[in-house]
């Protein structure tokens, strides 16, 4: 862990000085800036970044509200800040055990308590409190009265809480006025409680189980258990809030006199959705490069990517930027890469998918996932590289999550070799340890095996309401790699178990079978999947149409589901899906 934090700690420039120039990406648009941004000292703000995770994004956030940013390289740097941002990313243990070796610890207890503007995002919330129980317990900076501890799986809720959630402030400030109950993004698996003792610091809560600390205040003290940077416009409304809180405060008002009347029905739609935790509706983007070398989005039935007839060219359904930034204005609460082309096995030259991710988070203010050759390898020049190393290209550049697929098969069987034993050998281990299960993501691509009698086969079936060919009334679903190419001895919901286990934090469960077919979601499967874990899972392949994701949600346990070719085709809406599940009853964020 120690090489690990020196390597990222070297900063994104020198990752991005390894890679040869990009081929055929789309250019970035500046969008324009909601705050006014004068030329002045007072247009900084300084960054705490230790080098454990994805903060190209409130980067990409504090500098689109019109900042310039200053990195801390020494205790110098934060008696200098002015205005200090801390982004905490991993575990507990780690961040507290990184800032006592840069010997960072008292200098920013000393800057808190100067008075000047603090915000700490997500672990820069939990590590304001006494302590936390994660990474075997660990003592924090104890400005906070409490201790952090994990959500309680026995509730029978997903853990980690990833999604959106309702902010319920507890009373005013300038970050949080005129924002009010709207929801913002999380991902984490422990939390803070309120209590007597902290009363005079919690600004708003958040239900997840019970009600847990999402904000605090006192002075110039502010924290966030959510992330704004990926929590769209209201995110960068609250970030605003920090940088300019009166001029925040009096855009909001501003904004709320001159409402339009598309504005106001929005507001209707979003005030008829159901609170809590919103089920997740996620644009997905199969990217690869065509033959003329250029990186395009495509998509394909059963994984067959190319066109019809004699010329057999990828299907090119639009630059993987430009698409991405198109489904963040749509409302998508997620967006994910899958990098299905061969130069994923060069990671740390791959700079066409590297660029991409770092284009796209300069314009999609919600989270990245990106999945393909996340894995140790060794390049064709003989350097290694481990599988947490690849994994920090992809965060650096503005991944939030990273997708295992093949590879873990490989671990599971391995996992289940060994008597259904962790050893620490696997990428989703390493990955995790480092950086925190919610950013494993895991890819099972499943396709479904009939069978006349369960005893017959060693894995879990299910009674199927859709018999097999010669009338079979029971099912598995058979685990694949290689793009559905090969099938493994392993079914799908032992995959699922073994990789939470191993330290997974969601599922992407696809289905070779319904790929393409637009008939909607094998609710089998991801009832089957979604019962057998307790971490979230995400339903893929078969949509069609708006109702086949109410479908899903009413009738399994997925907390999200994805689809790429209708979106990709405007066949259908994201903003009608977001709508359609209002209507049912189901929470969605509008």
């Amino acid at each position: 862990m120690q090489s690990l934090s020196a390597r990222q700690t070297a900063g994104e420039a020198a990752s991005t000085s390894r890679a040869p120039a990009a081929r055929s990406v789309a250019p970035a648009r500046r969008t324009s800036v909601t705050c006014s941004a004068s030329s002045n000292s007072n247009k900084e703000v300084t960054l705490l970044d230790y080098g454990a995770g994805n903060v190209r994004s409130v980067r990409n956030a504090i500098k689109k509200l019109g900042y310039t940013i200053r990195d801390v390289e020494s205790a110098a740097d934060l008696a200098s800040a002015s205005k200090l941002v801390f982004p905490g990313v991993g575990s507990f243990g780690q961040a507290m055990t990184i800032l006592t070796k840069k010997g960072l610890v008292q200098p920013l207890k000393d800057y808190i308590h100067s008075g000047k503007p603090f915000l700490g995002i997500c672990l820069g919330l939990q590590l304001l409190f006494e302590g936390s129980e994660e990474s075997g317990g660990c003592e924090g900076l104890g400005l906070v009265p409490g201790a952090v501890t994990q959500f309680d799986t026995a509730l029978g809720l997903p853990v980690p809480h990833i999604g959106w959630n309702n902010l319920a402030p507890a009373r005013g400030s300038a970050l949080l006025d005129g924002v009010g109950d709207k929801r913002v993004y999380y991902v984490h698996s422990y939390r803070a409680t309120p209590s007597p003792a902290n009363k005079d610091w919690v600004l708003a809560t958040t239900s997840y189980g019970g009600e847990f600390v999402a904000a605090v205040n006192k002075g110039q003290v502010s924290a966030v258990q959510f992330h704004p940077e990926k929590s769209g416009a209201t995110g960068l409304d609250i970030l605003q809030g920090f940088l300019e809180p009166e001029a925040a405060v009096a855009a909001r008002k501003a904004a709320a006199a001159h409402a339009t009347a598309a504005s106001a029905a929005s507001a209707a739609h979003a005030a008829h959705s159901p609170r809590g935790l919103a089920k997740r509706v996620i644009a997905c983007l199969d990217v690869r490069s065509n033959d003329q070398g250029d990186l395009v989005v495509t998509k394909g039935d059963q994984y067959d990517v190319r066109e019809k007839g004699d010329a057999r060219e990828v299907r090119n359904l639009g630059k993987p930027v430009d698409l991405a930034a198109r489904y963040f204005e749509e409302g998508a609460d997620e967006v994910a890469f899958l990098n299905i082309t061969g130069f994923r096995d060069c990671v740390m030259e791959d700079a066409p998918m590297l660029e991409v991710l770092r284009r796209a988070s300069e314009r999609v203010f919600v989270p990245l996932t990106v999945g393909g050759g996340i894995k140790a390898l060794t390049d064709s020049s003989g350097r290694s590289f481990s599988a947490v190393e690849v994994a920090a290209e992809y965060f650096r550049s503005g991944a939030d999550k990273v997708s295992i697929g093949s590879d873990a098969v490989d671990a599971a069987q391995a996992y289940y070799a060994r008597g259904a034993k962790a050893d620490g050998s696997t990428a989703i281990e390493q990955i995790s340890a480092v950086y925190g299960k919610q950013a494993v993501v895991i890819s099972i691509d499943p396709r479904r095996v009939y069978v006349a009698d369960p005893a017959a086969v060693p894995h879990a079936t299910v009674k199927t309401a859709r018999p097999g060919p010669a009338g079979e009334q029971y099912c598995w679903w058979q685990c694949t790699v290689k793009g559905g190419r090969e099938g493994r001895d392993l079914g799908a919901v032992e995959l699922a178990r073994a990789v939470e286990a191993l330290g997974a934090g969601e599922i992407l469960l696809n289905c070779i079978d319904n790929d393409g077919a637009g008939k909607g979601f094998d609710l089998e499967l991801v009832d089957a999947v979604s019962r057998a874990v307790t971490i979230p899972v995400i339903a893929s392949s078969g949509a069609g149409c708006p109702e086949h994701f109410s479908e899903v949600f009413r009738a399994t346990g997925a907390a999200a589901a994805l689809a790429a070719g209708i979106f990709h085709r405007r066949e259908v809406g994201i903003e009608d899906v977001k709508k359609h599940l209002a209507a049912e009853n189901i929470p969605a964020r509008l």
